[in-house]
């Protein structure tokens, strides 16, 4: 496994986290918990994305 591969890896990852803690947010009533869970879920997809086309650009994927 390359280092880009490895780098996609961690940020499918820190997705699925984020997408966890949504749903645990939920579950315990916290409002401000699932609101910071959506947006660091969309940070994280908005980051994985331009690394993916930076990768894609540089020919490492």
């Amino acid at each position: 496994m390359n280092l880009a591969k490895l780098v996609m890896f961690i940020f499918a990852l820190a997705a699925l986290l984020s997408m966890v803690s949504i749903g645990y947010a939920i579950a315990i009533g916290s409002i401000w918990g699932a609101i910071l869970a959506i947006v660091a879920l969309v940070v994280v997809f908005f980051s994985g994305f331009m690394m993916k086309r930076k990768l894609r650009e540089n020919g490492l994927l």
